[in-house]
């Protein structure tokens, strides 16, 4: 796979914070994204598929994504998002940031490093009691995500967590949804990422 120097699902928006930063200057600033009470980091590591999103601009065309966290013996989550730029046959390309549980927020606020030393906000905003779906936010309102444990969601389900990312104070117009198609096809193809058979294990 190839390595790419562009901040990942939550820690590529380095470079966005600053923009974003820039852009809020003399505004006011939006409500602090609420992050859920408590998340057990063990159940929440493993792999998540990106089933929508407001992408930062790496992601804008992105299929198959999978965002996946790994705890690392000092706490801090290593963490890999893998896509294909363009279709399901393109090439597969990878991004590793580094994220860092904040301290008294239950484990449901991250730093997200990319490039140091900027931590990218990533807020658990909803994260569903089994651990087979979340929802991860920021406070500026620019990126969104709605992960899960499988590729596809019930058009139900899906419905019910796009209210959520509306009620988060987010434009659902804007949500793209990523095209998933598994077991993959294309250059550097293989097996769908693992799934724990107990949602929301780590593996």
């Amino acid at each position: 796979m190839r390595e790419f120097a562009r901040a990942p699902l939550v820690a590529r928006m380095a470079a966005g914070m600053i923009v974003g930063v820039m852009a809020l200057a003399g505004c006011g600033s939006p409500p602090p994204m609420p992050p859920v009470t408590q998340v057990d980091i063990s159940r929440f590591m493993g792999d998540w598929y990106v089933i929508a999103g407001i992408p930062s601009w790496p992601e804008r065309q992105s299929f198959n994504a999978v965002e996946s966290y790994a705890l690392l013996p000092d706490g801090r989550i290593q963490t890999t998002f893998r896509y294909r730029h363009g279709g399901f046959g393109a090439d597969v390309e990878t991004m590793r940031p580094v994220g860092t549980v904040q301290p008294d927020t239950g484990n449901a606020v991250w730093g997200m490093q990319f490039i140091w030393p900027i931590q990218a906000e990533y807020v658990i905003a909803y994260l569903d009691e089994h651990y087979p779906q979340t929802i991860i936010g920021r406070t500026k309102r620019d990126y969104v995500w709605i992960m899960a444990r499988t590729p596809s969601l019930p058009d139900a389900e899906y419905a019910r967590l796009v209210d959520k990312v509306r009620d988060l104070g987010y434009d659902p117009a804007q949500l793209r949804k990523v095209p998933q198609q598994w077991p993959e096809q294309g250059p550097e193809q293989g097996a769908a990422p693992r799934t724990s058979p107990e949602p929301g294990k780590a593996h």
